[in-house]
């Protein structure tokens, strides 16, 4: 298969996967081989192991960070500083696109930059929710309230519930009147943490108006 062709048919995808390849030929071992070769000849790059977009200057669509995030390792969703920046919570800009997932935490630097991965119980992984992307293409990110819950679960040992100075000070937490608080305990509780409770408690005490 020449690029030409192959590129007509993968280009009205945001990325491709080395299992999509069977649909495209019978002569899957082939065209693995002639992937390889575009990938040194940098028509296409690669996202992680198995997982391609094509160039620049050969794809149609630019896929979002978040897109990615979500597709390079499932399951997943944006969160943590991610979302909290997105939805105005913390004024930082974040270097890394930021996620959670029931897998093990990783992380993957590819063209586009940064991805990392926490991992979260069963319990908890939950609370996100299919918002529209570039391209009208969803993506999975958490609620504001289970971004901050992610947040606080997973650097617990950094917070202390007795600390007012802490949110405004360590952490410059803002615009904290779009939170639920019903919503926030809510998703802390389905962590079983004593700790975790007392810090969203605290928070919403000193925070959400």
């Amino acid at each position: 298969m020449t690029f030409s062709a192959f590129k007509t048919r993968v280009k009205r995808y945001p990325l491709f996967s080395t299992t999509m390849l069977g649909g495209l030929t019978d002569r899957v071992p082939s065209l693995k081989v002639q992937l390889s070769q575009w990938k040194k000849k940098g028509w296409v790059r690669a996202l992680r192991r198995g997982l391609y977009v094509l160039s620049p200057e050969e794809r149609t669509h630019e896929p979002s960070l978040f897109y990615l995030a979500n597709q390079i390792y499932i399951p997943s969703y944006v969160s943590l500083e991610s979302a909290l920046a997105l939805y105005g919570l913390i004024p930082e800009f974040v270097a890394a696109t930021t996620s959670v997932s029931v897998r093990k935490t990783a992380r993957f630097r590819n063209d586009f930059g940064l991805f990392t991965y926490q991992q979260v119980c069963r319990g908890g992984f939950r609370g996100f929710r299919s918002i529209p992307g570039a391209n009208d293409i969803s993506i999975l990110v958490a609620s504001p309230e289970k971004a901050l819950v992610d947040f606080f679960y997973l650097n617990l040992a950094s917070f202390n519930p007795g600390d007012r100075a802490q949110w405004s000070e360590s952490y410059r937490f803002q615009n904290c009147s779009q939170l639920q608080p019903a919503e926030l305990k809510a998703h802390a509780r389905r962590f079983n943490s004593k700790k975790l409770m007392r810090v969203v408690t605290a928070f919403v005490k000193a925070c959400v108006r």
